[in-house]
């Protein structure tokens, strides 16, 4: 009864986890199916993969142009500058002999700076020294996504060797469970050897459900690492957000604070 109990309350708490996630009531529900065919072939093909195309790894791949960038834009405080002034101006009946004037000016100034503290060049530095970390952080991160990618890929293999094994399992506990039931019928049981055979057999679809679940938790894990978990990738029928949609409804826009959607 214990037992029961114990399931009942964790029934619970996944049907209000499902609904914190999807949104919905789970209803209608089917056992999941593994992502293999949109894995890699190979380990190293995947690993491959996910030393480019992980989220992280191409984060810091952009964290590397961000500060490169940097770097060029500190060593400008270093360049020559040109301020270049134009003036016009007209007048009309200033005196009684004069009736109308005009002057215009155009005044350019270069200014080239020689030195100034130390501060410009003391921020170079710092760029050039986070760029240089940056780097390293690159490096970091693609070994994480390389160990991640080969943990994930040997659950997956442990996974699918599981689940024939689970399988094998239950074959073997469906065969000794009819063997104990035609020696009961013989005398040769007792109903507690049916009921243990019984409970072999429930032990053993328990095992093979929970393999066929990790097998595919493991299929999704390898797809995450390799960084191609994505709607598109998976075609699910949601829409996707595009930064470029909302990035080119407001980039016009000089004044206001009305969003694209109206609010």
């Amino acid at each position: 009864k214990t037992q029961e109990l114990t399931a009942e309350s964790q029934l619970n708490t996944t049907r209000s986890n499902y609904r914190r996630i999807i949104g919905s009531e789970p209803r209608n529900l089917a056992p999941g199916s593994p992502v293999d065919r949109f894995l890699p072939g190979t380990l190293q093909q995947a690993v491959d993969i996910s030393l480019i195309e992980n989220p992280n790894v191409t984060a810091a791949m952009y964290g590397i142009d961000v500060n490169f960038l940097t770097v060029k834009v500190n060593e400008g405080a270093l360049l020559p500058t040109v301020n270049l002034q134009a003036t016009a101006q007209e007048a009309y009946e200033q005196t009684l002999i004069t009736q109308r004037s005009f002057n215009a000016g155009v005044a350019a100034q270069l200014t080239v700076p020689i030195y100034q503290g130390g501060a410009e060049y003391s921020l170079i530095r710092q760029s050039k020294e986070n760029l240089a970390q940056q780097r390293l952080t690159l490096e970091t991160t693609r070994d994480q996504s390389r160990a991640s990618t080969v943990t994930a890929w040997g659950q997956l293999v442990a996974g699918k060797a599981q689940v024939i094994s689970a399988q094998a399992q239950v074959t073997a506990s469906e065969i000794a469970l009819n063997g104990v039931r035609e020696e009961a019928k013989a005398g040769q049981r007792t109903t507690l050897d049916v009921l243990n055979a019984q409970q072999a057999l429930v032990n053993a679809r328990v095992a093979l459900v929970t393999a066929q679940h990790d097998r595919v938790v493991a299929s999704y894990s390898v797809l995450q690492s390799v960084g191609r978990l994505s709607p598109q990738v998976l075609s699910l029928q949601t829409p996707t957000y595009d930064a470029s949609v909302h990035y080119h409804q407001v980039r016009d826009s000089w004044a206001g604070m009305r969003t694209p959607d109206g609010r």
